[in-house]
């Protein structure tokens, strides 16, 4: 009962990606504005082939099959315009052409749905306007307005009378489009204004809606139109990302909630008293789920008990789950299957729109009771008499019947309920800062001022740490790229292919890679930047080349599959973008720059930019936030650096000379925030660094230190707890390690780090990746042609069985947010919390007891006694005579017993 071999598309809408009729299921395949169109019974044992229909010029956003005419398909895209087609019999070949074209709308159409009642009547929704349709005419009946933003959901109620919205002003809408255009009751759904949906039940006064609260929890609630202040009931599930689609079947009562990009269904009974929202089952997916639908009630498996069927949209199979009712008597229950619907209209458009309200009449799915009238619309006329199968068909071999070696198994009957994830924090501690010994300073009164870290070792670690077999690696990312990025759980590496794929690595999973292809995040469009987030090591902002960013949810498993649709994307700037970084204590707050010369400040959460920094006269090479997020610097083509309070204005604060070298600058700040820290090139083309005061920008640097002539940038990596930074380029084969000081003299070198072969980038992990007892004070990544290996910068030091706190300060915990992005956005500042890197087992060496030194001194016989030149000769001679034996000696072969010539027969 699988349909496989088809290429399903993941394309940016909310919508179900999938529809089914009695006869045929239509889904979104991988090319934007064509269906794939496959039969829902399979003729014999005859493989069902997938027909694709190119219905729009750009991509179908979402699609209906009218209720009554299992060949009647509408269809709405993003190219503005609602299309209804007449779909062929099996065997035959698709139209080229739709029958009714309704548009063009001044918006794309996001939601598409036939009435329950009346053929030719049909809603639909773009942006914030929801309209109703005369199909017949191709008119508009009416618009439902008073939507404050995009409305994301629109569903007629059971009985036709009554159209529910869900808005991302997070205002769930009750309208009676016959009366009057205004919203007739709206309330309140849910607290975030992420995507909501809609499902109504059996009755008009009760409906479905699913959405995330403020906590980003998915959460279902079920509403009585009667009394719509607040939910009848309400139920939150987890923290994941995907929307919630409700599949509801009024006439049992049973919800199925299915999330985007998940591997599990959840089923509930909806019934108007307590519990109002009961859990039934759980059902785990095989594959990631793309889309999903309800099959009609017609061609269940009734004779079986099948109560419920879903059609699961997979990347290269259409899945059947049923559900069944056990039951011991191979009979029709009636209390199982009630009457449903029929297929024959109640009532015509007009006779709708001027106040009839006729119901379907309802048949019974006791097969004794078929066939049951047909209805063919008149809306697109048929070029060919339609066949048999256009009847609602009983189906012989139901999906739940499926064999197990197909790889198919009905859900569980035993009841699961869902966890919602919890997380511990970490304990907080702290310890002693670094201090400076008299005995140090009184050498550096002497010989100047040197480095504690001066003799740090940079060392490879050991090959079982590597990921090797790297293929097809972007070795040619823009300048203002790090080239890859990686947190202490995985590693993202631009690669060399068309739509601009980033694979990610697991760092917990080392070794060689597979020779066959990764499984890939296909960004779209040619990557310029990428980051994760620190405060969600699941998610991936990418830049690309059409000026858009692109937010990717890794499974927490690592990603298993080719990811095509992105979590959110976020569009405003108008040129291509160079840099992007995440806020360091506000959660959801990411800076972008741009070709378009501006910085915008973004709002993950809502998905929109909320400020925008101007002043740039040409390329911004590289942008950094303050450590206590409250200012933003950036160093600029036109040779200034510039430095910006975001919440306070668009302009900014101060700025200074830059580098005088236009190829090419990074910017960090360092020594606590007092400092900027600018790489870059002079007019000579010799790579440099300069270190300018934070508060007196405009006077210039405070140091120049000009390193080599190389044509990379460098690449600074500090560390704020020991004023270490790294400084290398990619192509380079040195490392460079300096320790930065706020006053004279500013730079003090240490050991730098040399590889055999140049390597492609080098970054920065969290001090947690540390390994304390050696001593170790950064833990570095560096990516070569074909694998990427650990480097781990470590301190020679003698007592290590003591934790050495003089070097390892009380360290940021950068991984939790101290505020929300709202919180940020409207003022609040914070500072964040500290980490003690102490083991529990390990004293500091600050508080270790003082050793006596001892004393290596030769013995006094060594200098009583004196050899001559012919003693020492001696002594030589016969220490190698020793060494090799004497040669009169027996050797062991001259022991063995010989054996008589008659036994060698």
């Amino acid at each position: 009962a699988w349909i496989s071999d088809i290429r399903a598309g993941t394309a940016p809408s909310c919508r179900n990606h999938i529809k089914s009729s009695c006869s045929l299921i239509a889904f979104n395949s991988d090319h934007p504005g064509v269906l794939g169109i496959v039969p829902l019974q399979g003729q014999g044992e005859d493989k069902r082939r997938v027909a694709h229909l190119s219905c729009h010029s750009d991509l179908v956003t979402d699609f209906d099959f009218s209720p009554f005419d299992d060949f009647l398909l509408a269809t709405g895209s993003a190219d503005r315009t609602v299309k209804l087609w007449r779909l062929p019999g099996p065997g035959q070949a698709l139209p080229s052409a739709p029958g009714v074209v309704l548009g063009p709308e001044d918006l794309p159409v996001e939601v598409l749905q036939f009435h329950p009642a009346s053929d030719g009547v049909l809603l639909s929704a773009g942006g914030t306007s929801v309209k109703v349709w005369d199909a017949a005419e191709q008119q508009p009946l009416t618009e439902l307005v008073a939507h404050g933003d995009l409305v994301q959901s629109a569903i007629w109620s059971r009985d036709g009378a009554l159209v529910g919205t869900a808005c991302k002003d997070k205002q769930l809408r009750i309208f009676d489009p016959r009366t009057k255009p205004q919203a007739s009751q709206s309330t309140q759904a849910h607290e975030n204004s992420r995507d909501s949906r809609l499902a109504w039940t059996g009755s008009r006064e009760h409906l479905v809606s699913t959405g995330f609260n403020q906590m980003r929890e998915r959460e279902v609630k079920l509403w009585d139109t009667r009394v719509f202040s607040n939910a009848l009931a309400s139920l939150t599930l987890d923290t994941s990302p995907g929307c919630l689609m409700p599949l509801l079947d009024p006439d049992s009562g049973l919800l199925v909630l299915a999330g985007k990009g998940e591997r599990q269904l959840y089923c509930y009974e909806v019934v108007p008293q307590q519990p109002a929202l009961s859990p039934v089952t759980q059902c785990v997916l095989e594959s990631m789920l793309r889309g999903a639908a309800l099959v009609p009630r017609q061609v269940l498996a009734v004779m079986s008990c099948e109560v419920l069927r879903v059609l699961q949209l997979g990347d290269t199979a259409i899945v059947p789950i049923g559900y069944h009712v056990p039951r011991k008597s191979v009979e029709f229950h009636e209390d199982l299957f009630p009457d449903t619907a029929g297929c024959v209209p109640a009532t015509d458009p007009h006779s709708w729109w001027a106040g009839d309200n006729q119901q379907v009449q309802k048949v019974s799915l006791n097969p004794a009771c078929r066939p049951h009238p047909s209805f063919t619309s008149r809306l697109v006329p048929s070029m060919e008499p339609l066949p048999d199968t256009a009847q609602p068909a009983v189906m012989e071999t139901p999906a739940g019947d499926v064999d197990a070696s197909e790889g198919f198994s009905s859900p569980p009957s035993s009841l699961t309920s869902p966890s919602t994830p919890s997380s511990l924090g970490p304990s907080l501690s702290s310890t002693s800062g670094i201090g400076t010994s008299p005995s140090l300073r009184s050498l550096q009164s002497l010989l100047g001022p040197s480095s504690k870290f001066r003799h740090a070792q940079g060392t490879v670690l050991h090959r079982d740490s590597h990921i090797t077999n790297l293929k097809g690696l972007n070795l040619t990312t823009p300048g203002e790229s790090d080239g890859f990025c990686a947190n202490k759980l995985r590693v993202a590496v631009p690669l060399l292919s068309n739509g601009g794929q980033v694979a990610v690595l697991e760092l917990r999973k080392p070794g060689r890679l597979p020779d066959t292809a990764l499984p890939t995040l296909q960004n779209g469009a040619a990557v310029t930047d990428l980051a994760w987030d620190p405060f969600d090591p699941h998610r991936l902002a990418v830049a690309g080349e059409d000026a858009r960013i692109r937010l990717w949810r890794v499974p927490p498993q690592g990603l298993e599959e080719v990811l095509t649709t992105p979590e959110t994307v976020l569009t405003g700037h108008t040129e291509k973008i160079c840099s992007l970084r995440f806020h360091p204590l506000a959660a959801d707050v990411l800076a972008s720059s741009s070709y378009d010369l501006t910085v915008r400040i973004w709002d993950l959460q809502a998905g929109v930019d909320r400020l925008k920094l101007q002043g740039h006269q040409d390329q911004i090479f590289s942008l950094a936030w303050s450590p206590d997020g409250q200012q933003l610097a950036t160093v600029c083509k036109d040779g200034c650096v510039r430095i910006y309070r975001p919440r306070s204005g668009p302009e900014p604060l101060q700025e200074g000379p830059g580098p005088k070298g236009g190829r090419g600058a990074r910017i960090v700040w360092v020594c606590d925030g007092r400092c900027l820290l600018v790489s870059g090139f002079d007019s000579q083309s010799e790579r440099q660094l300069l270190l300018y005061e934070a508060e007196a920008l405009a006077g210039g640097p405070l140091a120049v230190l000009g390193l080599d002539v190389a044509p990379s940038t460098l690449l600074p990596s500090y560390d704020p707890d020991t004023g270490l930074v790294l400084l290398t380029g990619k192509g380079d084969t040195r490392v460079f390690l300096y320790e930065l000081l706020p006053e004279s003299p500013f730079f003090l070198e240490c050991n730098s780090f040399t590889s055999p072969d140049p390597h492609k980038g080098f970054v920065l992990l969290p001090k947690t990746e540390c390994d304390v007892r050696e001593v170790e004070l950064m833990r570095c990544l560096r990516l070569r042609q074909s694998s990427l290996e650990p480097v781990a910068f470590r301190l020679p030091r003698v007592r290590k069985e003591f934790f050495q706190d003089d070097v390892f300060p009380d360290t940021a915990v950068s991984w939790e947010p101290v505020l929300s992005a709202e919180a940020w956005l409207q003022g609040a500042n914070g500072q964040p919390w500290l980490l003690s890197l102490q083991p529990p087992d390990m004293s500091p060496v600050s508080q270790a007891p003082r050793e006596a030194p001892a004393r290596r001194a030769p013995s006094s016989a060594q200098y009583l006694e004196e050899k001559s030149d012919q003693q020492k000769k001696e002594e030589l001679l016969n220490a190698m005579v020793a060494k090799l034996g004497n040669r009169e000696d027996p050797l062991p072969q001259d022991s063995f017993e010989g054996v008589d010539e008659d036994e060698w027969d």
